[in-house]
């Protein structure tokens, strides 16, 4: 039986292999319904952006032909219900920090939450 921990973890690693992959279905299928993503444009405006258009510009994507290059930085299990995730993946030419927030919805962990940034530094 697997823990919550490493339940949370391996839905860290689907999502970036599915951002490798340009795999927007398994995306849809990770993310729950209400799902947003949050960011701050240079200017300090923050932009959102809900799951059918975060899935529908995976899938504009290429696929990625390197192995995913990504490390779950840290993962906190809150109760039987709740995780948050540090990770940065990998997609070139940029790296981005990531915070996941992840719900156990039915018995299933789905991402409901990102916050993201660009990594400082050249690109890759």
């Amino acid at each position: 039986m697997t823990t919550a921990l490493e339940q949370v973890n391996a839905a860290a690693e689907a999502y970036c292999e599915a951002l490798n992959k340009a795999d927007g279905d398994a995306l849809d299928a990770l993310c729950h319904d209400r799902f947003l993503m949050t960011w701050v444009k240079d200017d300090g405006t923050p932009r959102f952006l809900n799951k059918e258009k975060f899935v529908g510009g995976i899938h504009t994507l290429d696929a990625d032909k390197d192995a995913p290059s990504f490390e779950v930085i840290s993962v906190d299990v809150e109760g039987p219900d709740m995780a948050h995730v540090k990770l940065w993946v990998d997609m070139p030419p940029r790296r981005y920090l990531d915070y996941l927030g992840f719900f156990r919805v039915e018995g299933e962990w789905r991402l409901i939450t990102k916050l993201f940034r660009v990594a400082e530094g050249p690109e890759l």
